[in-house]
């Protein structure tokens, strides 16, 4: 936050509006922030950076619990249609399939993984926040500070716009059309991995391990792409093959150090917008990449690799904030925590804390002089993460768990895709306790 007083002249002119909650960030778990707050007749923006939803991103891979969410909502059937059902979660090392986790026995409603593009996820959300709630995503709105104030905060936002610089070589850059301020009961920060609300309320974030580094590849297959998502465990690196619907699959590959050298050079970037490989000569050379790095650790797939669509570098670390907010800023999501790729734990735990976030917002605005229970909020997100990042809890080997399992827990225990009760059920399918 700025020091009080400084800018004073420039905010004296500055216009101001206002809300009841500001949501930071319109991704999934900023998304359902907002759809819960809007539906509980809360008052509320939405603001992101970005020009609109992704088309294409990483987290692709819904929970039981999250279905289970999205149903009490309403807004299920239609992502039920979009995505692939997933039951079963292998594990492999080489050639050897060394365990697997069965969604079936989960107590739940929809004991499976939707596996979806995140575009496809985030539309539905917003047509449900501007069906129902009324309300519509401000687009190209970036958030750049908050000032506290006796009720609630002041957040600067800068409204982001686009212009074509250079003569011979036209190209696009963004500019600060214009500063205004929102005064707001509450900031939810659901501004992701480098959130600005994060970094404005002063917290920092705890890092428990990595950083680490993977590849994304989206592919089309000369096969259906089967009912089973495939973990590879090896020595070294955690990977994992996502059947998706129709004919498409996503194999996600750690990277080491000594085979960079082998990818092809020109990698894309990951960016809002769809990544198309435009040259036929790299796309054969990503093709034949893919086709070889899962010949190597996953001997036993017979998946062919017919055509490359997308992909992206994404780097990963546990970590954790240090705090989940007080007052009238608090974090959800990627914003305030990150774990390994393979489970979808941040994400999905994210919805839930969406969930829980709001319900105690509308209890502090609407039921004055009454607790809301807001201030337990932080400890209980606290608790929760500290388990799924084993620094206080998480996988226990039991007598009976296998040598090799034993020697991966650490590892294993993001690649689950659940949380709390249903995290424990899947665990004890390893033979394995979770403690948290």
């Amino acid at each position: 936050m700025r020091a009080q007083g400084e800018g004073q002249s420039e905010r004296t002119n500055m216009h101001r509006e206002q809300t009841e909650v500001l949501v930071v960030g319109a991704g999934p778990v900023g998304l359902l922030t907002a759809v819960m707050l809007t539906e509980a007749g809360i008052e509320t923006r939405i603001i992101d950076s970005e020009s609109r939803t992704t088309t294409r991103s990483y987290a692709c891979a819904l929970h039981p619990q999250t279905l289970e969410l999205l149903d009490a909502l309403g807004v299920l059937p239609g992502i039920l249609q979009a995505g692939k059902k997933v039951q079963t979660v292998a594990f492999y090392d080489g050639p050897e399939r060394k365990a697997e986790l069965d969604l079936k026995a989960l107590d739940s409603r929809y004991p499976f993984l939707l596996i979806l593009p995140q575009g496809d996820f985030e539309k539905a959300l917003e047509k449900r926040l501007r069906d129902k709630g009324g309300v519509t995503v401000d687009w190209n709105h970036r958030f750049e500070d908050v000032q506290p104030e006796q009720e609630g905060v002041r957040a600067s936002v800068e409204q982001l716009g686009g212009t074509s610089t250079g003569y011979i070589v036209p190209h696009w850059e963004t500019v600060v059309q214009k500063r205004f301020e929102i005064q707001a009961r509450f900031v939810v920060g659901a501004d992701g991995y480098n959130s600005v609300v994060r970094h404005r309320m002063g917290a920092e974030m705890k890092k428990v391990s990595g950083p680490e580094f993977f590849a994304a590849y989206e592919f089309e297959s000369d096969a259906p792409s089967g009912d089973e998502a495939r973990v590879v465990l090896d020595d070294r690196t955690t990977n994992v093959l996502w059947p998706m619907q129709g004919n498409k699959l996503r194999w996600t590959f750690q990277l080491i150090q000594e085979e960079q050298k082998e990818r092809p050079a020109e990698f894309p970037e990951k960016e809002r917008s769809a990544i198309q490989v435009v040259s036929q000569t790299v796309d054969e050379e990503i093709r034949q990449y893919v086709q070889r790095v899962a010949a190597h650790r996953a001997p036993w797939s017979k998946v062919s690799v017919s055509k490359v669509t997308w992909c992206t570098d994404v780097m990963f670390e546990q970590r954790v904030a240090t705090s989940f907010g007080s007052g009238a800023c608090w974090l959800a999501g990627d914003a305030a925590h990150q774990t390994g790729p393979v489970g979808a734990q941040s994400m999905n735990v994210g919805m839930l804390e969406a969930q829980a976030l709001a319900g105690y917002l509308k209890k502090e605005l609407r039921q004055p002089g009454g607790r809301s229970g807001l201030e337990h909020y932080n400890s209980e997100r606290q608790a929760e993460w500290s388990a799924l990042l084993g620094l206080n809890g998480g996988l226990k080997p039991k007598d009976k768990t296998s040598d090799w399992v034993r020697r991966r827990l650490p590892r294993i225990l993001s690649c689950i895709p659940s949380s709390g009760q249903a995290l424990k059920v899947l665990a004890g399918q390893l033979q394995v306790d979770f403690t948290g």
